[in-house]
């Protein structure tokens, strides 16, 4: 297993980042002691079941790797799947929500879009299958009226507590309350909680002004839902795994990667597992974005692609993109809180090849996933996949396959191919397992562009980063499609989900509605935007302050969610440090331009802007991991380097004698030429004929077309 010194790090520390995937959990440890730093990963297959098993069993794996007790650790960071999984599976809790009389269907009337406005046969999610059974919304008497959130009708306590009684008669296993205008004044939601968990002691109770205090009643309505919905099994299963840990001797705190690209403790993503929804992939970009700066890359479009999905998006001039809250959504429903650019596709090793009623060809969404696998696991799959064409092309070694720790059997492999494939269509088993590799590409491909070509950004001047444990199996292929200028397989492909752990850092946001027109704000404006501005910081304050964060380790970002008056959705546009003063209204203005320029391809100069959501951001800084710089090379095509020589199929479909180079053992400044095949515990990169890879200084490869003379 590669390891990797250096002379920086904290004295005494040993970090371990772990990241659920749907086929595998990867695992990273980070060890300061002794004044040096060791790096050391490990893989698993994933346990669907019960993700907490393949956790700690991966983790103890991972100590007896590196020779570290499992007491050793002082922190385990930690990319989890649970929560997204409960929601695109509906498996969530059975939720009661208690809100004002005459809003009990705000739910099921959503805001009459339309999913597909040309279609007789679409689905609306919000009705079909919705969060929170029509019959378990009751209604109280009570009102908030804007603007200053001033209270016209009291709260019916005996409502709300019969509401309760009647939750509880019917088992329900959590509850939301949600009464309007309550981001203006939440004293009525907080005094319902209170009877509410008086009634039912063991229920998950929330309120929408605990869980997004925002304008927009739909919207809050959403979040708080889910945010219940996905509760009670979210922080069963961080309970489950702290126990877990502790049993198995590991008493270090647990940190979650949250949707924001920010971690938090398991006591915040207990109270807020919403911000869990995009955990998995997060980790990625942040990984991504660290690899670019290794390097000195900052233009880059990452694609993730693992044993069920591939995630993409985009790093411009080295910086992460925030989704606009109009696109804050999973599985079609919104969920305000703030969240990572991703998007996610059915797409990955695992991804079943197939024939469709009609007899066309196909591959994915679905996934054999971990259990039982793709055919070549041996594990009682079947169908072919996007693994067992890598097998049977010769590009997946079988005495290789995750440094030999799986076996994977070749003939299983064609045997699917042949049958399910092949046959059916007439095409030897060579042409079907290129055409599975080809289909899933331009899939890919497509999804690439939907992220980048149609939001106005042109690949041409990007780099491709293609990680996970498939993704340098693709990179080059997808490149070509995208014409990305070049690739990128970061030094640990299949574990970079799991180093962005250890490369962010706590961050929590808190928000306040204040609709408030900057372009005409006098003094009594400005004195309210301060204000909140101070009481969102006394916040974060306080969460740092909990977590024992430094004072010399903390920082904030203010942000003010902005539109053009009569607009519907907001742009997010920074604030400068210092007071808030009409010089620093000016900024807010000039940099929303900017951004509503970049986004939409024009601004309104002239037009009035006004402020509907207030942002604070609070960070604490944590270690983040650094790797050492290799020994110079210098080598081309390193006979050191060269472990043996195997028919590989590439995408014109010749075979041709390919190198296996370890990558262990390949030094920087070293170049191999196409074609190639370049082996290590957690990934496969493949570089094709025309084309030379260049290891970089921290062991990142680029892979580019080769120069001709």
């Amino acid at each position: 297993m590669p390891e990797t010194m250096v002379r920086t790090g904290q004295r005494g520390q040993v970090r371990v980042g772990v990241d659920v995937g749907g086929s595998f959990t990867d695992f990273v440890l980070d060890d300061h002691r002794g004044g040096g730093q060791r790096v050391v990963v490990h893989k698993v297959p994933s346990t669907p079941h019960d993700q907490s098993i393949a956790v700690v069993e991966g983790v103890l794996g991972l100590c007896r790797r590196a020779d570290v007790a499992p007491s050793d650790i002082n922190v385990l960071f930690h990319g989890t799947t649970v929560a997204t999984n409960m929601v695109i599976e509906r498996k969530g809790a059975e939720v009661g929500m208690i809100t004002t009389r005459g809003f009990r269907d705000i739910l099921h009337m959503a805001r009459h879009k339309r999913p597909h406005n040309f279609s007789l046969q679409f689905d609306v999610p919000w009705q079909s299958a919705p969060l929170i059974k029509r019959r378990n919304r009751l209604v109280v008497s009570e009102r908030i009226l804007p603007p200053d959130g001033r209270i016209e009708t009291p709260l019916d306590e005996a409502a709300v507590r019969a509401a309760a009684e009647l939750f509880r008669k019917r088992g329900l296993d959590a509850v939301v309350i949600a009464f309007l205008f309550s981001f203006l004044n939440d004293v009525h939601e907080r005094r319902a909680r209170d009877i509410v968990c008086e009634v039912m002691p063991d229920a998950y109770v929330c309120t929408s002004s605990e869980v997004v205090n925002a304008i927009r009643e739909y919207e809050r309505f959403s979040t708080v839902a889910m945010n219940a919905y996905i509760g009670p099994h979210t922080s069963a299963y961080l309970r489950q795994l702290e126990g877990r840990l502790r049993g198995a001797g590991i008493d270090a705190p647990v940190r979650i990667m949250q949707s924001n690209g920010g971690i938090a403790t398991v006591a915040n993503s207990i109270a807020r597992p919403v911000g869990l929804l995009l955990s998995g992939p997060a980790g990625g970009v942040i990984g991504g974005r660290a690899t670019g700066e290794a390097c000195a890359v900052a233009n880059v479009i990452t694609i993730d692609i693992g044993g069920t999905s591939a995630d993409i998006s985009v790093i411009r001039d080295g910086q992460l993109t925030i989704k606009n809250p109009r696109d804050t959504q999973v599985a079609l429903l919104p969920v305000l809180v703030p969240m990572l650019d991703i998007d996610a596709i059915g797409a990955g090793g695992g991804s079943i090849a197939y024939l469709d009623a009609g007899g066309a060809f196909r591959v994915g969404p679905r996934s054999a996933g971990a259990a039982p696998g793709p055919a070549c696991y041996g594990r009682g799959g079947t169908e072919p996949t996007v693994t067992d064409a890598q097998v049977v092309l010769g590009r997946l070694d079988p005495d290789r396959f995750l440094g030999g720790d799986l076996q994977i059997d070749s003939e299983l492999a064609r045997r699917a191919i042949e049958t399910h494939l092949a046959v059916p269509l007439g095409l030897s088993v060579t042409d079907a397992a290129l055409g599975v590799l080809r289909i899933i590409n331009h899939t890919m491909a497509l999804a690439i562009n939907a992220n980048s070509v149609a939001k106005g950004i042109d690949p041409r001047g990007f780099t491709l980063m293609a990680f996970g444990g498939a993704g340098p199996l693709h990179g080059v292929a997808l490149g070509e499609l995208i014409s990305a200028r070049d690739v990128i397989s970061p030094l640990h492909p299949g574990i970079t989900a799991a180093i962005g752990l250890l490369v962010t850092e706590l961050q929590y946001e808190y928000t306040r509605s204040v609709l408030i027109v900057l372009s005409t704000a006098g003094a009594a404006e400005l004195a309210r935007l301060e204000a909140a501005f101070t009481e969102l910081a006394a916040e974060g304050a306080a969460q740092l302050d909990s977590d024992g964060i430094p004072m010399d380790q903390r920082s904030y970002q203010r942000i003010m969610e902005c539109r053009y008056v009569g607009q519907g959705f907001e742009l997010r546009a920074r604030v400068p440090d210092g007071p808030i003063d009409a010089e620093c209204l000016q900024a807010v203005i000039r940099d929303l331009y900017d951004v509503h320029k970049q986004v939409y391809g024009h601004a309104f100069d002239d037009q009035a802007v006004e402020a509907v959501t207030l942002r604070l951001i609070a960070r604490g800084a944590t270690e983040s991991l650094s790797l050492p710089a290799l020994a110079h090379g210098g080598r081309g095509d390193p006979a050191d380097a060269l472990m043996y020589t195997r028919d590989t199929v590439f995408d014109d479909g010749r075979a041709l004698p390919t190198p296996r180079y370890g990558r262990d053992r390949l030094l920087a400044e070293d170049t191999v030429s196409g074609p190639a095949v370049i082996t290590q515990h957690n990934s496969t990169t493949i570089v094709p004929p025309g084309y030379v890879a260049r290891v970089l200084s921290h062991g990142d490869i680029v892979i580019a077309k080769e120069a001709r003379t």
